[in-house]
């Protein structure tokens, strides 16, 4: 399938494969592409990278080249807006056409790599991407492989397809308006700065929604559940209340929210940090109750769960359960 013929005599012929160059600390990329045609001025290049003899393909019934094997997995596992790039180096991306929930099959994924030389990478469901990001990325280990490898990845694609076609897809983020209370006695008269407002603002304006109104309360279980059905009156789509959600006597956030009638779906989460988080609904709207360690961690539970939230997902008790694999951060 692959000639091997002398870079002095390969003058007029199709490279078969990407020939990458490597200086380092200031370059890492093909010096020549697959299909360039072979010039005399090129062998200098050549062998400067160690390349006496070049390849050319010539493709048995039944075998890819890696590049269309790439394209054949990508397109294969790629759902709903799902972009994909053309091959660099024997590797197709699966890249998100617009900010969102990645989700990804794991099932598919996992019986895709079982399949021997093929590569399928993706991050983690659930994950919050960005518009252009990578969320996923095929191809096969040697430069040809047998056609039947691809077939195999391509049904098992099919087979875990659904309504959002293949089984990497992004789920766009909603624009939610949210109403936010900061509770403290000490912030409610001017004592200390709210630290909360700045920090959830931004990470709301990051997923494409917005805090609508903030509004102080001290440590007050009526007040805050006035302040709570006064938003839920407004019709906003997701309310917060800040601070006051340790065990001390005196913060009374837990016992409002629940006061509130919010169903409570879990006061308390397995990941640190962000352990003392309250997850409640009421008449459908998400309400959360948010521990200091927002103000100050940059990753806490309230950034796994917010994501899902703006992309219109219900959080049920078990998936916060299923939180403490892999949610020790910075601890």
């Amino acid at each position: 399938m692959l000639q091997e013929v002398r870079v002095e005599d390969a003058v007029g012929m199709v490279l078969a494969h990407d020939l990458t160059q490597i200086l380092p600390g200031t370059f890492k990329g093909s010096l020549f592409r697959k299909g360039h045609v072979i010039r005399e001025e090129d062998i200098p290049a050549l062998l400067r990278i160690g390349k006496e003899h070049i390849y050319i393909l010539r493709l048995a019934e039944g075998w890819l080249h890696e590049d269309d094997a790439a394209r054949r997995l990508a397109a294969a596992a790629a759902g709903a807006n799902i972009a994909l790039t053309e091959p660099h180096e024997g590797k197709v991306s699966l890249n998100a056409a617009l900010s969102g929930l990645v989700k990804v099959d794991r099932t598919f994924v996992d019986g895709a790599n079982a399949v021997e030389q093929v590569v399928v990478s993706t991050l983690r469901t659930d994950t919050a991407v960005k518009a252009g990001q990578t969320v996923a990325a095929c191809r096969v280990i040697p430069l040809v492989t047998e056609e039947e490898r691809v077939a195999r990845v391509e049904a098992a694609a099919l087979e875990r397809s659904g309504a959002q076609g293949g089984p990497v897809w992004v789920k766009p983020f909603k624009p939610l308006r949210a109403g936010l209370v900061t509770t403290g006695s000490e912030v409610f008269k001017g004592l200390i700065e709210d630290k909360f407002g700045p920090v959830v603002r931004a990470k709301l304006a990051d997923l494409g929604s917005e805090v609508v109104e903030q509004r102080l309360v001290p440590d007050d279980s009526d007040g805050i559940v006035q302040e709570i059905h006064r938003f839920r009156e407004m019709g906003v789509d997701l309310i917060l209340v800040t601070g006051g959600m340790s065990v001390d006597p005196d913060d009374r956030t837990p016992g409002a929210i629940r006061r509130s009638g919010a169903n409570i779906v879990s006061y308390g989460t397995p990941m640190l940090p962000g352990s003392m988080l309250m997850m409640a609904y009421l008449d459908g709207v998400p309400v959360m109750g948010l521990p200091g360690c927002v103000m100050h961690d940059p990753y806490t539970s309230f950034d796994v769960l917010l994501p899902r939230i703006c992309a219109g997902e219900i959080i049920t008790r078990q998936e916060i359960v299923a939180m403490g694999y892999g949610g020790l951060h910075g601890c």
